[in-house]
């Protein structure tokens, strides 16, 4: 109760800054019309303002939007002020339910800031460390990547399901058969649209000219059944004849993109590892049967360092993993996930999953009992994603405890009953 509270409306250039008391009572208020390494000044004066009222210090508040709240940050610690963030979710429901209206002023803001803070409706944000926001932007520019590799196999999958879709029976998984992108690359590079160049070539020759791309792309040898289906379908008339010079032009470009996104994405996830290697933590994370360091670093780049959560509860929520049920009186409704948390920690706890349910005996078992008991069976997506938290907690207590996975105390049990049932 010693600190003043300093509300603050971040904007590129207006920033609304209020004091308050614990019981929101505005002590004053100023518009300050700078960018936001300039609010140096402002903390001054509310730092000033708040000693005119008795307080000994303040304690800054700000929405964690955009990358200005952290120059807050780092200016807010240069004075020894300590800062919390309010979640914007938080302010869009408090405002409507004040006056049941949607009105939103910066000054109006400012002060339901600060309301939400003297509430202790807010929370401290993760601190600032060189090694962990090193993994949180790798972290990033793996996932924008991924958006890329994703992108160009769906560019190519259309184009060729319009002009050439015999292509895409060549191969069970065409995108993941290095044999059938060589096959593609080398057709691409001849045709301009004219398949009977590449017919002409005869099966014997197209076989060396695709055996040369699979070795230029780090393989030892192609698959001959794919490159003699695809072979096949330089025959196949079905598709839009029109299209095809301009359309194999654009996939030829694209499948060039597309192994410039997969050679970047390599090194990323290259760096992502020897991060987590400093950290200390891949052999730690990776003692979860079935996690990669790669999995792992992905969801710590989201998480950042889990000693800052006070359970492994919080981690699964900060996920949007956590369970919301409903029920009233006689009424019970059906569970979903809350949805609420931050979607890339819930995108990499979830591809985690399915190597974990490959080579993870207790994961695996977990599914196969959510999925097979008699009352409330689970889907098959519900039973993935309560693997997907199961990986959350887990790892939360690995890293926090700095213990190795064990699978014993992973399905329930404890060494010491394993000791006395032997």
């Amino acid at each position: 109760m010693t600190n003043a509270i300093v509300g603050i409306d971040l904007a590129d250039r207006k920033q609304m800054v209020v004091v308050t008391d614990h019981d929101s009572k505005v002590l004053a208020r100023r518009t300050f019309r700078v960018k936001a390494w300039d609010l140096g000044a402002a903390l001054d004066w509310a730092t000033e303002r708040g000693a005119r009222a008795g307080f000994t210090g303040v304690t800054v508040a700000a929405e964690p939007t955009g990358h200005r709240w952290r120059v807050l940050g780092q200016l807010a610690d240069e004075r020894g002020m300590a800062l919390v963030c309010v979640q914007p979710a938080v302010c869009s429901w408090v405002r409507k339910t004040e006056d049941l209206t949607s009105d939103k002023t910066d000054d109006k803001d400012a002060v339901l800031i600060a309301r939400l803070t003297a509430q202790l409706r807010c929370y401290l944000p993760e601190p600032v460390d060189e090694t962990w926001a090193r993994l949180r932007h790798l972290g990033t520019r793996r996932e924008q990547l991924n958006g890329e590799h994703v992108a160009c196999v769906q560019q190519v999958r259309d184009l060729l399901e319009c002009v050439w879709p015999a292509a895409l029976d060549a191969a069970e998984h065409p995108f993941k058969s290095t044999t059938w992108v060589a096959a593609l690359t080398v057709v691409m590079d001849r045709d301009g649209g004219d398949l009977s160049r590449t017919r002409r070539l005869g099966p014997a020759r197209f076989e060396h000219a695709v055996r040369r791309e699979v070795t230029r792309r780090g393989k030892v040898r192609p698959c001959l059944r794919i490159v003699r289906r695809l072979f096949t379908a330089l025959a196949d008339p079905a598709g839009v004849i029109a299209h095809r010079p301009a359309a194999f032009e654009r996939v030829a470009w694209v499948i060039d993109d597309w192994d410039h996104a997969k050679a970047k994405l390599a090194d990323t996830q290259a760096r992502m590892v020897t991060v987590l290697d400093e950290l200390d933590l891949t052999a730690l994370a990776c003692s979860i049967d079935g996690l990669s360091a790669v999995g792992a670093a992905a969801i710590l780049a989201e998480t950042g360092d889990l000693n800052r959560f006070t359970s492994a509860r919080a981690v699964v929520k900060h996920a949007g993993l956590a369970p919301r049920e409903r029920k009233s009186g006689a009424f019970t409704g059906r569970a979903h996930v809350t949805g609420a948390g931050r979607p890339l920690l819930r995108a990499a706890a979830w591809r985690a999953v399915w190597g974990c349910l490959q080579t993870n005996r207790v994961y695996a078992a977990r599914y196969r009992h959510l999925t097979g008991r008699e009352t409330n069976r689970l889907t098959p997506t519900q039973a993935q994603t309560a693997v997907a938290a199961a990986i959350l907690r887990q790892l939360h207590y690995v890293i926090t405890h700095r213990q190795a996975w064990d699978p014993v105390v992973a399905a329930h049990g404890t060494k010491t009953l394993e000791v006395v049932a032997a």
